[in-house]
């Protein structure tokens, strides 16, 4: 779910999630397996799953109230653990079991900083990052800001190609800003946005919007306040790494066009492009993202 620049609503005078607070109990007591934690040096801890062993790639999911890697992945990241990857599934700070500081600035510099610290700390070799939306956005950050980490990305509909203007005419955008302003979301106000999320919403199951439910009420209100990503279309053409993409002609959060500009200013890059899709082809594609994403790894 993209909603990087829902910080802007608030100065337009849209009341953003300001009745939500972080509650460390909820935060114990989630519907969400519980993985790994590390803390960075800077002492924000992050919560990770992990399965299987060889080449590592890194799952970034998106934003949006109760997103977790567990939530935005659990369909995929098994089959790569089967086709012999190591799987490392993050909760970005802000997200899932992760840390979520109530006094911090939750923009594309502090998450890539924390990706970056992540990877220091687990003292991980080069890398394949796989993000989606918001996740996206970090991951091409990442790859601008330390090449040397990076190996591979692999980007659904990203974040981070657009001006803050063009997000905000997006159905699911305007639809977000409408439901959260009216205060703590429940399953059914998590329904009525994420139905956006899918071409065909019947794919949208209860398990996930219980989910979010969860996590949402554990969250500040300064992790979307506070959330920015700049239009880096500018830098792209530093990327030299091999990027595979994903993009669904039905998304309502974040326009497909943005798939042009990597594809002007990356040498390296190539896109499935997929009708009858909407903002998370992981879920409604799954297996041709996995069997796709799998030769890509396997064969560059």
């Amino acid at each position: 779910m993209s909603v990087h620049y829902l910080v802007s609503k608030a100065k337009l005078g849209v009341r953003v999630l300001n009745q939500q607070t972080t509650n460390p109990e909820k935060a114990q007591d989630l519907p969400l397996p519980l993985g790994h934690f590390v803390t960075l040096e800077n002492g924000l801890k992050l919560h990770y799953l992990e399965q299987g062993q060889g080449p590592i790639v890194i799952w970034l999911h998106g934003s949006g109230p109760g997103a977790s890697g567990f939530s935005n992945f659990k369909g995929n990241y098994p089959e790569f653990a089967d086709a012999g990857y190591r799987n490392i599934v993050l909760d970005l700070p802000g997200f899932g079991r992760s840390d979520k500081p109530d006094d911090v600035n939750y923009d594309l510099a502090f998450f890539v900083t924390a990706l970056n610290g992540f990877i220091n700390a687990l003292d991980l070799p080069k890398v394949t990052l796989l993000g989606n939306s918001l996740g996206g956005a970090i991951a091409l950050g990442q790859a601008l800001d330390y090449p040397d980490t990076v190996e591979r990305l692999i980007l659904m509909a990203p974040g981070g190609v657009e001006e803050r203007e063009t997000y905000f005419q997006m159905e699911g955008i305007v639809r977000m800003v409408e439901v959260y302003s009216r205060g703590p979301m429940g399953v059914n106000q998590m329904r009525e946005v994420m139905s956006l999320q899918l071409f065909d919403s019947a794919v949208l199951s209860d398990d996930i919007l219980a989910e979010r439910a969860a996590v949402a009420v554990t969250q500040p209100a300064n992790l979307f306040s506070t959330m920015m990503v700049p239009n880096m279309t500018e830098r792209l053409g530093e990327l030299n790494c091999p990027v595979l993409g994903f993009w669904g002609t039905n998304d309502k959060f974040n326009p497909h066009q943005g798939m042009h500009k990597i594809l002007d200013n990356v040498p390296t890059a190539r896109f499935i492009m997929l009708n009858r899709c909407g903002h998370w082809v992981q879920v409604e594609h799954q297996r041709l993202f996995n069997s796709s994403c799998i030769d890509f790894l396997q064969h560059g």
